[in-house]
């Protein structure tokens, strides 16, 4: 069954697909929880908050993994703002250093919400009395 990533990766230019399916494979592989949306008109991955994004360009693909990308460990020379970087059509993925990117994104997303449950128990405590 397509679905709308299916539908953008489709529509972008046959030279970005590749690309496009590799980047979603990566994501796929190493967040298997989240949920995959459309967002802002590019797809989009959900665990626990944001994960990660990526859209197709005239040139390259952005990845836009919302965290400390800026110090991502040898993806330096991909990044082009905090949070953002970019992966030209011609030139190999960087797929190992991409997967650990990922798997950190997890890893925060997780700490995240394990912080906001740990806040909203202690606060129900305290509200109950106990």
């Amino acid at each position: 069954m397509k679905n709308e990533v299916d539908a953008y990766i489709a529509a972008a230019p046959k030279k970005a697909q590749p690309l496009l399916r590799r980047i979603r494979a990566l994501i796929k592989a190493n967040a298997p929880a989240a949920e995959e949306r459309i967002s802002y008109r590019m797809p989009y991955y959900h665990l626990n908050g944001r994960l990660v994004y990526f859209a197709v360009h005239s040139n390259h693909v952005g990845l836009y993994a919302l965290g400390q990308t800026y110090e991502a460990e040898g993806l330096q020379k991909y990044v082009t703002a905090k949070g953002t970087l970019q992966f030209a059509f011609d030139e190999p993925l960087p797929e190992e250093k991409v997967a650990a990117l990922i798997r950190k994104r997890v890893r925060e997303n997780e700490a995240k919400a394990g912080a906001k449950a740990e806040s909203a128990r202690r606060f129900s405590s305290t509200r109950s009395g106990r």
